[in-house]
């Protein structure tokens, strides 16, 4: 899962993330996001291209998380839950 991070961070042009994202009620989200940085050892915060706002996600709720190339992805992007 880092490395899809570190990657979508470094070439924030080229790549995003999808991801299935739990929130602190176990509500579970398909989210496509612009990770921008780590923040700590355990979140990061990326601009959710869903809600189209910087959001903060803890990494232990991220599943499922795969590297998409960024023009592959619409504006904006329509939750799934």
């Amino acid at each position: 899962m880092n490395t899809a991070l570190r990657r979508a961070m470094q070439d924030c042009d080229n790549y995003v993330i999808e991801m299935d994202y739990a929130d602190a009620k176990g509500n579970r989200t398909h989210r496509v996001v612009s990770p921008i940085r780590f923040m700590g050892s355990y979140r990061f915060l990326g601009l959710c291209l869903c809600r189209e706002a910087p959001r903060q996600f803890q990494l232990s709720r991220c599943k499922n998380v795969r590297l998409v190339p960024a023009s592959d992805v619409l504006m904006p992007v329509a939750i799934s839950g």
